[in-house]
């Protein structure tokens, strides 16, 4: 079954997008239009995309001293993908976009990251243009934003730095006011910038005209130094060369330097930098004075003191596209190791002449370890797929649905988040591995692409916030924030879901929709039980094995969604049947050993001295 196979089931026959047109936003679409964005989607990534897959992995950027350079495949790419419009895809009509449901536009993406994950590295562009929309002025939408929707601009996020990592608290980029009349630049209050900024993916290139660097820094108080913590951080805009309030280019460079190109596992085909702002090495004159000062010039996005929640806008979506790409690696390492299975002969089954050389050898998807390897592939990654658009729904619901409709959106986005971006993470990465055993030998080596995504998926337990930091989020602050209300919201649909399947006839839903019961049980009592503690070192210390019995149980509960509309007799459906009974059978029993170190508390890890290492 193909990528667009999927999609189309869970779009139409489980989330029902096609009753968004009754939407004021969305009644001019209907699904022979959504239709038309995947075909479109579809075309551009097989024709423009997969091809050049294994390209950009082997001919990596590098910076001749003067620019990054890209293979010609990267930039027609790009290009093509600009044209589609999918930039804009969700925009309003009045600024050049489709006005799509958010739910539809991340199924077309779904194609691009399934065919070449690293050359798709458009999220950050939209989720900084999104950020500015949401909180920039009129003129910053104007000037940046406008202009990174048309794809005229490239937009990055750049928070980490060398000697902080993901410790925003500790980052030391200081941004000044320029001049007395700091606040009366056209395109926001201007600052001069001096830091560096470390992993900043599609930091430098020639694809576009400009670079629009979404800067966290921090203003110094009236003693001269930083404030201590987040508190402190603000948000700047810093694009690479300077434009005027129209968003044209002014022909002067900004004072950011390519210190370097980071060299990594996977994702090779995308840019991925150290910036320093402010070294000198492009001096700069501020419009309306005289000679060049010192540092970069960026334009304040919000108040001061408050870039922390301003980039959570973008730091969110990303998140969820992190996800998303790791769920398509996934998928992407099942179709191949499944075509594969398909073709090789290796071996007899067991049995009746199983030992009899003089017998055929059978194909390697007729053995029960090849089918299980198989099984769990599609379990995870279109598991993922449905979690992912599930999520994508809510944003819809959020945007465009009743009051009450948008606020318990919120509240389950903000519980799903963590999950979302960490799931796909670590099962779909698994799930590449077992598409390299599937493979055998030959999957260690690079005549097949599996080993490739593998590496591709590697980093995105890193991506975006470490799966410890999203299992700290999750057990630190999700489930207890508004008293829980995130936690019951969610009960509420799973619950709902658990109710629906007990009573649709089928003794397979039935036993599934009482398993999952019992498991959302041991997630809330675990979740008591740690905090009662009330000790959040003690507590955060078992997050991760939180998280993943969490997410499992999440999982879940979507499959068994997925199951209810899943029960009428096709091939298709047959195969996501068989995938739901594989998780509640062989993956959903793993929570009780990871809920049992959370119950209780379990030190073992916090306890451990250094030196016993």
């Amino acid at each position: 079954m193909s990528l667009r196979h999927t999609l189309d089931f869970l779009l139409y026959e489980w989330l029902q997008v096609q009753t968004l047109s009754t939407r004021e936003r969305f009644a001019e679409h209907n699904r022979e239009t959504y239709d038309a964005v995947l075909d479109t989607c579809e075309r551009i990534a097989r024709e423009k995309f997969a091809p050049h897959n294994r390209t950009v992995d082997t001919e990596e950027p590098r910076f001749d001293g003067e620019r990054v350079i890209l293979p010609a495949a990267t930039h027609a790419a790009h290009d093509a993908y600009v044209a589609s419009g999918m930039l804009s895809a969700a925009q309003d009509h009045a600024i050049g976009g489709m006005q799509l449901p958010f739910t539809v536009e991340s199924a077309a993406n779904a194609f691009f990251s399934c065919a070449s994950v690293s050359i798709s590295a458009h999220m950050l562009t939209v989720g900084n243009a999104n950020l500015l929309m949401a909180h920039g002025t009129e003129m910053q939408r104007t000037a940046f934003a406008l202009n990174e929707f048309n794809g005229r601009f490239a937009g990055t996020m750049c928070l980490s730095e060398p000697q902080a990592g993901s410790s925003l608290s500790d980052i030391a980029t200081r941004a000044t006011p320029d001049g007395d009349d700091f606040e009366a630049d056209p395109l926001g209050p201007r600052y001069r910038l001096r830091g560096s900024k470390m992993w900043i993916s599609t930091g430098d290139h020639e694809l576009t005209e400009n670079i629009v660097h979404l800067v966290l820094a921090k203003v110094p108080g009236s003693d001269g130094h930083l404030v201590p913590g987040t508190r402190g951080i603000s948000l700047f805009i810093v694009p690479k060369r300077l434009v005027d309030a129209q968003g044209q280019l002014t022909g002067e460079r900004n004072d950011v330097a390519l210190a370097g190109l980071n060299h990594k596992c996977g994702w090779r085909g995308t840019v991925n930098t150290l910036l320093n702002f402010g070294e000198g090495r492009y001096p700069v004159r501020a419009p309306g004075l005289d000679g060049h000062g010192a540092g970069a010039i960026g334009y304040r996005v919000g108040a001061e003191g408050d870039g922390l929640r301003c980039m959570f806008h973008m730091m969110n979506e990303a998140r969820i596209s992190i996800g998303m790409a790791a769920t398509l690696l996934g998928l992407a390492g099942y179709y191949a190791s499944l075509d594969y299975a398909r073709q090789r002969p290796q071996g007899r089954l067991p049995g009746s002449g199983g030992k009899d050389a003089t017998r055929p050898q059978v194909r390697i998807i007729e053995h029960a370890d090849i089918k299980r390897m198989l099984l769990a592939q599609k379990s995870y990654g279109e598991g993922a797929l449905a979690l992912a658009l599930y999520g994508a729904r809510l944003v819809d619901e959020q945007h465009t649905g009743t009051p009450e409709q948008a606020h318990e959106a919120r509240l389950l986005l903000e519980v799903l988040t963590p999950i979302i971006k960490s799931w796909p993470s670590e099962w779909c990465l698994e799930a590449n591995s077992l598409a390299i055993q599937v493979h055998g030998g030959y999957g260690y080596t690079r005549d097949f692409p599996v080993e490739q995504y593998w590496r591709d998926n590697r980093l995105n337990m890193i991506h975006e916030g470490t799966h410890g930091i999203q299992a700290q989020d999750l057990l630190g602050r999700k489930v207890v924030m508004e008293h829980g209300a995130g936690l019951s919201a969610l009960s509420r649909r799973l619950m709902a879901t658990t109710e629906q399947a007990s009573h649709a006839g089928d003794q397979r839903l039935v036993t599934w929709a009482q398993q999952l019961s019992l498991a959302w049980q041991q997630v809330q009592q675990a979740t008591q039980d740690a905090w009662s503690h009330r000790e959040p070192a003690r507590v955060l210390a078992n997050a991760v094995p939180y998280l993943q019995a969490f997410g499992h149980t999440v999982l879940a509960w979507i499959w068994l969604e997925v199951a209810l509309s899943s029960r009428a007799g096709t091939d298709s459906n047959t195969g996501r049947m068989l995938a739901c009974q594989y998780f509640f059978h062989y993956e959903l029993p793993k929570i009780g050993a990871w809920l049992q170190v959370v119950a209780q508390c379990d030190s073992t890890c916090a306890d451990m001295p250094e030196e016993a290492f």
